[in-house]
């Protein structure tokens, strides 16, 4: 089965899009990557959804207009993609989280738009969407979803193993000894990448290359101040997002301070290193895969081999999915399991009571046609075409 994965993360720069092919035989799962690409958001579109996430207040007509206008943007780059490999199956979609919603220690909801019908319309294939909702329904926080996948790559390593994804927040899978256990660490673009835009340090929208942090030096004042944020002390499983780590955030911490832009860059940048090394070395990690964008910014991954020299650090590569890839491929397996009745959960990864099957579907041109059950997944090995 050809399932195509859709996702646009926590940086809302744009559409990653992933088509794996996938055969399965008695619980093992071969997945070739058949296709893979990111679209950046159109930036008007991109704009008008950074003005309506929160803290900024917003209307009910924007989340509609938003809704479809993702959907639609959604809808294109899966039917380009469907088209270069000849078509496909099944359509998963993440679509674009605007607001996670967290009270102390428990996810209550959460909210992911990008209509699906726009996608099924422009693919005609079943499309399965609202993944993370079924999961906190569940007792779980939503997140991070990748410890399904996670779980399964790391699987049978013999040592305490980890996978860390550096998008906008960072998340880490942790597998010792068979059990699992994963959450969000806090920040790792976002902050960085709120600061970019507002000071308009460059047209790229991120610290690109880290070319501001590196001019900068690290605030050690401050530091300590956006170390003492309470969420990290809170115990796994727990989950985050841009409704607490977001520009307003940066803006109280440096209200009173004197500070160089590149100086601020460095000093949060800094932040993800110290936040994320010592959940590492708390944990025992002897092995740390890393993924999304911030395994492109040098400083932090030096950093990261800088302060954990007992821990081998390498790129998510060496596991079969692409640091930037990773996530939309998690969503094309999220894809296939719904579609074969499998639950897309790690409850020690989410926090939920049981696994769950995970999303809702939405049909393609025809009639709905589920293929055979399979049981469970019990193996994935991934692989490129050519």
């Amino acid at each position: 089965m050809r399932v195509l994965g859709l996702l646009s993360g926590t940086s809302h720069d744009g559409i990653d899009v992933v088509v794996v092919d996938f055969a399965e035989h008695d619980g093992a799962l071969r997945g070739i990557v058949l296709h893979e690409d990111s679209v950046p958001y159109a930036p008007d579109l991109r704009a008008r959804l950074v003005a309506a996430l929160p803290p900024a207040q917003t209307t009910l007509a924007e989340v509609c207009e938003l809704d479809t206008l993702i959907g639609q943007a959604f809808a294109d780059v899966a039917a380009s993609a469907a088209a270069s490999v000849g078509g496909v199956d099944a359509v998963c979609t993440h679509g674009q989280t605007v607001y996670h919603w967290v009270e102390g220690d428990h996810a209550r909801g959460t909210l992911q738009i990008g209509q699906p019908a726009w996608i099924a319309e422009a693919v005609g294939a079943p499309v399965v969407s609202d993944v993370r909702i079924r999961d906190i329904t569940a007792g779980g926080h939503g997140a991070p979803l990748v410890s399904f996948l996670d779980e399964l790559l790391l699987r049978g390593r013999g040592e305490v193993a980890a996978a860390l994804n550096l998008g906008g927040i960072a998340n880490m899978t942790v597998v010792a000894d068979g059990r699992v256990s994963a959450y969000d660490i806090g920040p790792a673009n976002a902050l960085v990448d709120a600061v970019v835009v507002d000071r308009g340090l460059n047209d790229k929208g991120y610290d690109e290359d880290a070319a501001i942090a590196r001019a900068g030096t690290i605030d050690e004042a401050l530091l300590a101040d956006l170390l003492a944020e309470p969420y990290y002390a809170l115990s796994a499983p727990k989950s985050t997002g841009k409704e607490h780590f977001h520009l307003d955030y940066v803006r109280a911490h440096v209200a009173e301070r004197e500070i160089s832009d590149a100086d601020l860059v460095r000093t949060l940048t800094e932040l993800t290193v110290r936040t994320v090394a010592q959940d590492v070395a708390a944990a025992g990690i002897r092995f740390l895969a890393v993924s999304g964008g911030g395994c492109h910014n040098p400083v932090i991954l030096d950093g990261l081999r800088s302060a954990l020299p007992g821990v081998d650090v390498v790129l998510a590569d060496e596991l079969g999915a692409s640091v930037d890839s990773k996530e939309a491929i998690l969503f094309a397996l999220i894809g296939w399991c719904t579609m074969h009745g499998v639950a897309a959960i790690v409850p020690g990864g989410t926090g939920a009571m049981a696994p769950r099957i995970l999303g809702t579907i939405t049909p393609g041109e025809g009639p709905l046609r589920m293929p055979e059950p399979v049981d469970a997944v019990t193996s994935l090995t991934l692989t490129t075409a050519g």
